[in-house]
């Protein structure tokens, strides 16, 4: 068990944080009290989720960041802007991700889906780690999907190469959001940091609408009623973040605010373990103990 956490407030860094559950979640911890660090990737919806938060709670402190996910030097340099402005990290909420209908490659070389949901997270936690540390009691949670239970890691064709199919790229990504949560946790035993992951539900948000391709754009407005609102769905990650319920929690996976079994595979640490190895070469991670 973690030590108790103090009740003043926290630092807490959002990403995905410009629309959607990371937006709500920002919203309402900001409500609670919490100096809100909000990351996003386009100007102009940053600069909306600024203003309706600082109009929501005008006394509490709020900053804006931006950040491609894209590209691992615009993570690493959110990293510096981000150990520059803040000299503790309360809580770290990995939420932004998205989807790709076609095999897309970045300019780091690597499969689109698997950087952004999955490599540009773990980048920037692996870069933000030693400070998040020094702030414990403190916490790191991060969005993954039930789509992880479909998932798979194949690492001689991590990318798809040799055959790209949309859900199998998104499953492998939040499998891996799990499986690094997992291996978070065994890591920092001890520090007072915790690590978990969840599912939020599926949300009538405009997640991956931009990517996805006309099929599933046609299905949107058919499944729409049948989900749940971005406050909904944001509640699971404001749980994890703030909660004293919660406090010790570490390496379980949450839906619905109560931990839930995840897939047989993610519980693997030696799988996990080859995961951390791949994605610290893959974003050039060069220090640090596994």
């Amino acid at each position: 068990m973690s030590p108790a956490e103090p009740t003043q407030q926290k630092t807490i860094v959002i990403t995905g944080a410009s629309d959607g559950i990371g937006l709500e979640a920002a919203s309402q911890l900001a409500r609670q009290g919490h100096h809100v660090a909000l990351v996003g990737r386009t100007p102009a919806k940053v600069e909306a989720a600024w203003k309706r938060i600082r109009a929501e709670s005008p006394d509490v402190p709020v900053e804006t960041f931006l950040c491609d996910n894209t590209s691992l030097a615009d993570v690493r340099g959110l990293a510096h802007e981000l150990l520059a402005a803040y000299p503790r990290i309360d809580v770290l909420v990995n939420n932004a991700g998205t989807v790709f209908d076609k095999r897309t490659v970045t300019p780091d070389g690597i499969e689109a889906t698997f950087q952004v949901n999955h490599l540009a997270g773990f980048l920037l936690t692996e870069l933000l780690l030693d400070r998040i540390v020094a702030s414990g009691p403190a916490r790191i949670v991060t969005t993954s999907s039930i789509g992880h239970y479909s998932g798979t890691m194949d690492f001689d064709d991590l990318g798809f190469e040799r055959g790209y199919q949309i859900m199998r790229a998104y499953g492998r990504s939040k499998l891996a959001n799990v499986l690094h949560t997992r291996h978070l946790a065994r890591r920092l035993e001890g520090t007072g940091v915790t690590a978990t992951v969840l599912h939020p539900g599926v949300v009538r948000t405009a997640f991956g609408r931009e990517d996805t391709g006309r099929l599933l754009r046609l299905m949107f407005p058919l499944v729409t009623p049948f989900m749940k609102t971005p406050e909904q769905g944001a509640a699971t990650s404001i749980y994890l973040a703030s909660s004293p319920e919660v406090a010790g929690a570490t390496g379980a996976y949450f839906a619905n605010r109560r931990p839930k079994r995840s897939s047989k595979l993610s519980y693997d640490l030696d799988l996990a373990g080859r995961l951390w190895d791949v994605s610290a070469e893959l974003t050039g991670v060069t220090e640090g103990a596994r």
